[in-house]
């Protein structure tokens, strides 16, 4: 089947013929009808992250799908055939880009019945990493006052409307052109960053979600209330992360240093600093399937491009897109073996 793989880091990805995957007795197989694009599809393809999702290469790339199931394996209970699915497939099986993929059953979540194939791809990585910053770790609470980086992008879309879901009272930084668009997702406080410095005019937050890292983060830390905490996609990674997905000794100590000076001024303020790699969860895309059909949450698709596409659109995120840039990949398909 047709693939767009990794050959080799810093290399563009190459389009190539790769065996139809493996459907183990607890897997879904899907056929691919649309996949997000994301800069963690960059940085792994850059080399980025080579310790946190380590690959042999060639391997076919792609971290968010929407698509139809057409073979489960004989475990699977609660998919079957002509199911239609969206999953961020966990980081040891990725590989969206192809045209067909075979996905744990427990990472896979039925789409939102009220939107479309390109609109469901757009959401399980970013609404993952929404939902395990806010619901899971940061416990946001109505009243609560949170700060959304890039409130624009990806991850910044769904985070404003969850947070707004959530109760609290959403603070976010983006363009002087995209203020009436945020502000249209029900954030209440806009900071052009090009323009006004969020550090003097925002004080006393109880969460700030960081996917910039740098100065930014740094600065982030001195608008929290004590006791605030910020959650960092972007890095540093810190402890509790090395040691959730099982690091060895050595790299948890070099895990350690890359934060620590980040922790240590979080401590001096009073305040927390965590880091947060989202993982799959097909439990937590249901709930968010169900606050996309109540219209809590839609999704923001800022560009479509066609599968050929895919590796110049990746190396064009960094300029930024509204939302997020989706892959049309293909219609329901059988296995060429079928």
């Amino acid at each position: 089947m047709h693939a767009l793989s990794l050959t080799a880091y810093k290399e563009p990805l190459q389009r190539s013929e790769v065996p139809e995957p493996t459907v183990g007795p607890d897997d879904v197989l899907v056929a691919v009808q649309a996949a997000g694009l994301n800069r963690l599809d960059e940085g792994i393809r850059q080399g980025q992250f080579t310790q946190i999702v380590p690959l042999q290469l060639p391997h076919t790339l792609g971290l968010d799908l929407a698509g139809t199931v057409i073979e489960v394996g004989s475990a699977v209970r609660r998919f079957t055939p002509g199911d239609e699915v969206f999953a961020r497939p966990r980081d040891g099986r990725i590989g969206t880009f192809a045209e067909r993929i075979a996905v744990s059953e427990d990472d896979v979540a039925r789409k939102p019945a009220s939107v479309d194939m390109i609109e469901a791809a757009s959401l399980p990585l970013v609404a993952l990493t929404a939902w395990q910053a806010f619901v899971e770790r940061g416990h946001l609470q109505a009243g609560q006052k949170v700060l959304i980086h890039a409130g624009a992008g990806g991850v910044g879309t769904i985070a404003i409307q969850l947070a707004k879901h959530l109760g609290a009272t959403v603070a976010t930084t983006v363009s002087a052109a995209d203020r009436d668009f945020v502000r249209g997702l029900g954030a209440d406080v806009v900071i052009d960053y090009r323009t006004e410095d969020f550090e003097t005019l925002l004080s006393g937050y109880d969460l700030v979600l960081d996917s910039l890292g740098g100065e930014n983060l740094e600065k982030s830390l001195r608008i929290l209330k004590p006791g605030g905490t910020a959650i960092g996609i972007a890095g540093p990674p810190d402890p509790a992360f090395a040691r959730r997905i099982g690091m060895n000794p050595l790299l948890r100590t070099a895990v350690a240093g890359l934060s620590r000076k980040i922790r240590a001024q979080a401590k001096r303020l009073g305040v927390t600093y965590e880091f947060l790699f989202m993982r799959a969860d097909g439990t937590q895309l249901e709930q968010i399937a169900a606050l996309v059909d109540e219209q809590v949450l839609r999704p923001v698709v800022g560009r479509v491009v066609p599968f050929e596409q895919i590796p110049a659109e990746l190396g064009s995120l960094a300029r930024g897109v509204r939302g997020k840039s989706v892959a049309a990949i293909s219609g329901p398909s059988p296995r060429a073996d079928r």
